[in-house]
């Protein structure tokens, strides 16, 4: 260990360091732009510059390897009069557009405008002007004016993504950001440079004047993409999912995230395919009825069947609890053998984060018990009994498997389908009772990666169910307002609930009481009967996630 002072007080910190990764290690900020910890030091902001004792210039902090015995001042008035002197530069020719900025309230280049800069300008002269509003790609829009050329883009583009389109041309202050001719920003990640340019440069146009970020709540959430489970965050304003950014676990997926997960699985919340309460099919129409009828329909229907016409495919899109209450409900209430769940296996990994399992909870599903009591009972055997004619009832937990052509044509063979489900989809069009389950950023619970690694998901978006237990009103009195805006014109509020606490009430409407209140309390009676997940708890699990406990011992899945 080298020993370093800064700012008057001594520190032991690792010789290989740079003199910004050892005070970041302190907790101390030397404000930066061009440095980021995951990619190769450009050194061409110059906003980190700090003063070495024994060198005649200023330094960089990214770019100087700490020594033992080194001084470092941060905060001396060489330092500050050199700061503003930067800021004073990078603010001479970029456009005063903070009240229309998609980046206004997360910008780097405001919050040190603020912090650094001497609060006037000295500038008389006309700006320079340079392209705007152009497309790099399909996700990503360039505003030149904006952009300080720290080249945190370009060396993602390169050294992470692999696709190195991204360059400046022109010199001094014409420079401008461009891509190579004939090409265009177009990788499986293109979109985390939006979250890389510390300015408002780089913006999404998926994302683009929907909301100003201190209008919205941020609530930590993990991606259903694939099984890689990347951390994020869930921005959300008036009820309504508008953007999803990564955020960092150095265990799964760094600072990084495909643009697929961006995209694509928070559509579905928004979407208007969404379920809006339970429904039963009458004259062969699907037709919305009240939790209470929907249910005394499902036990009814199941009570008509022996135990082995009946089977239950749950899900590894679902829950840990969710699976867990479903499994326990088709062993001890129902009684059927016929157990498991589809897999969605397609295409290939790739080298960075996207796997091939486009489901964020198989391997919670399998360490769970979600499969065949008898040894060749699986997914296939239940099909082909389905198909013969031995099972006549199937339950489905939140899994469109009638969008395989192959499973949709044997379907019909059924005399019950039972579908858990936020959208409307092949399968809830076939089936003859409908729960509107609620969707991941609306209910908390956990997803199991891949690794083993058990994350958390925590509800952003609420339901009328969440209203209703904070008001203390009999659900019953409150159907009528799910199909309609509130008062201040905000979407709809959907009425779903968790498949977990679905399943409570059916099984409670069988005579099989669950004393479930919230999904913790699933989870605490999972980890104490289910050997993958003894010991674990939510306070465990927190923000970063946990590992399984047989995945700790170096066990492969079961």
């Amino acid at each position: 260990m080298a020993k370093i002072t800064v700012d008057g007080k001594e520190y032991k910190v690792d010789p290989k360091l740079t003199v910004i990764q050892a005070a970041v290690q302190q907790g101390i900020e030397i404000p930066h732009f061009c440095w980021h910890p995951k990619l190769s030091v450009a050194g061409n902001c110059r906003m980190c510059l700090v003063e070495i004792e024994k060198m005649p210039k200023l330094g960089i902090a990214c770019a100087t390897q700490v020594s033992e015995g080194m001084v470092i001042k941060t905060q001396n008035e060489r330092v500050v009069k050199a700061r503003n002197a930067v800021m004073e530069f990078l603010l001479i020719n970029h456009p005063l557009d903070c009240p229309i900025c998609d980046e206004a309230g997360e910008c780097k280049l405001q919050d040190y405008a603020y912090k650094f800069s001497v609060g006037y300008s000295r500038f008389d002269e006309d700006k320079v002007h340079k392209p705007k509003r152009v497309e790099l790609g399909p996700n990503v829009l360039l505003d030149v004016e904006r952009c300080i050329m720290c080249s945190r883009c370009v060396r993602f583009s390169d050294e992470i993504a692999k696709q190195p389109v991204l360059t400046f041309t022109q010199r001094g202050d014409h420079v401008v950001l461009t891509t190579f001719p004939g090409t265009q920003l177009d990788n499986a990640y293109s979109m985390n440079v939006i979250e890389l340019c510390p300015v408002g440069a780089l913006t999404s146009t998926d994302f683009r004047f929907k909301s100003r970020v201190w209008e919205m709540s941020s609530t930590e959430g993990v991606c259903t993409g694939c099984s890689r489970g990347c951390n994020m965050n869930m921005w959300v304003r008036q009820n309504e999912l508008l953007r999803l950014t990564p955020r960092q676990n150095e265990d799964v997926n760094s600072y990084w995230m495909c643009d697929e997960g961006r995209l694509k699985t928070f559509k579905s919340v928004n979407s208007e395919s969404r379920l809006n309460g339970p429904m039963i099919r009458k004259d062969g129409m699907l037709t919305p009825v009240g939790w209470d009828e929907a249910i005394a329909k499902v036990v009814s229907e199941l009570r008509q069947f022996k135990k082995n016409e009946i089977a239950g495919l749950g899900s590894a899109f679902a829950t840990n609890e969710d699976n867990y209450v479903f499994l326990k409900f088709l062993k001890d209430v129902v009684g059927t053998k016929h157990i498991d769940f589809m897999r969605h296996i397609r295409g290939e990994d790739d080298n960075l984060l996207i796997r091939a399992d486009k489901t964020p909870n198989i391997r919670g599903a399998e360490e769970i018990g979600v499969r065949p009591a008898e040894a060749g009972k699986n997914f296939s055997a239940i099909v082909e009994g389905i198909k013969g004619g031995s099972i006549k009832a199937l339950y489905v937990l939140d899994d469109n498997i009638a969008a395989v052509p192959e499973i949709a044509s044997v379907l019909p063979n059924l005399e019950l389908l039972i579908v858990h489900s936020s959208n409307q989809n092949e399968t809830t069009n076939l089936a003859d009772i409908v729960f509107s389950a609620s969707a991941y950023a609306e209910k908390n619970g956990t997803f199991t990666n891949f690794q083993g690694r058990v994350q958390r998901i925590r509800a952003a978006v609420t339901t009328l169910e969440q209203d209703r237990a904070l008001d203390g009103f009999e659900m019953s009195r409150w159907d009528k307002f799910a199909a309609h805006n509130d008062r201040w014109g905000r979407p709809a509020k959907k009425d779903a609930r968790p498949s977990w606490r679905i399943m409570t009430a059916v099984a409670s409407a069988m005579g099989n009481k669950m004393k479930y209140n919230s999904a913790e309390d699933v989870f605490k009676e999972m980890a104490e009967k289910v050997s993958a997940f003894k010991g674990l708890s939510y306070l465990k699990i927190g923000s970063g996630g946990a590992l399984l406990k047989n995945v700790q011992a170096g066990v492969p899945v079961s």
